[in-house]
């Protein structure tokens, strides 16, 4: 049995080249992407969380397109499908993907004359083992990184709490994953994120009884000597409005 959850004709402005012009300015890339899983519990048990929810999916996708700044769409290409074949985080109930065909076009990069893509496609057992790292909240995920970014989770056991922080060098972006989460002290729900810029002091604490998730870019990839804990008022940061399917 093969069955396919396919997302068609995802747009996306980001930054994504290796010229001056595209390092500054956001163009637009189309994705296709094709999860190949086991549907049958799913279809059975007519429960959402048996499955790939492709709304929520797709939001991930967007906001790791947005965050990353990559060079080359062979980078991008690379980075979501390791994050699209890992395993779901701990308290994130959905099937395992076990195939990923990923189409993905810069239809603005040759003035119109022609659509240049890429398609690849790749398995559970090419992504390979996902590295994980004990911390003080919980438990870290490294997805993936590149020179320029690295794609983590970060997931805080029950009673976790990520210290007040702050970074000099980094610039981070999160988006929350999982029900129940705080952030700066109010609650964060699934969808929210937030870009932190250098110098302003954040925090997230999980009062759930269950673990609780949130991915990470960090462009650079991660330093362990920029993760600078203060004693400070946390910074007044507003979340992105959400990203949501369809006509906005």
């Amino acid at each position: 049995m093969r069955d396919v959850i396919a997302i068609r004709d995802l747009a996306v402005d980001c930054i994504v080249g290796v010229y001056p012009h595209e390092r500054d300015t956001p163009q637009r890339l189309v994705l296709d992407v094709e999860l190949e899983l086991d549907t049958e519990e799913a279809a059975r048990s007519e429960n959402i969380s048996h499955t790939v929810n492709y709304d929520l999916t797709s939001a991930q996708l967007v906001f790791l397109l947005q965050s990353c700044r990559f060079q080359l769409i062979e980078t991008a290409a690379h980075a979501l499908c390791r994050y699209l074949l890992a395993p779901p985080a701990p308290g994130i109930r959905r099937a395992q993907i076990g195939r990923v065909r990923l189409t993905m076009s810069k239809p603005e990069a040759l003035g119109g004359a022609a659509v240049p893509s890429l398609a690849i496609e790749r398995d559970a057992e090419w992504a390979g083992a996902f590295p994980q790292e004990q911390k003080s909240f919980g438990l870290v995920d490294v997805i993936h990184e590149t020179t320029e970014a690295g794609i983590y989770r970060l997931n805080l056991e029950p009673g976790g709490v990520i210290p007040m922080h702050m970074h000099r060098q980094m610039n981070e972006s999160e988006m929350v994953l999982g029900e129940g989460l705080r952030c700066q002290g109010a609650p964060a729900a699934p969808g929210l994120v937030r870009r932190w810029p250098h110098g302003a002091p954040h925090t997230y604490e999980n009062p759930t009884a269950e673990y609780q998730s949130i991915l990470c870019v960090d462009c650079p990839p991660f330093i362990a000597e920029d993760e600078i804990e203060v004693d400070a008022p946390p910074a007044v940061i507003e979340p992105e409005p959400e990203w949501r399917s369809g006509p906005q």
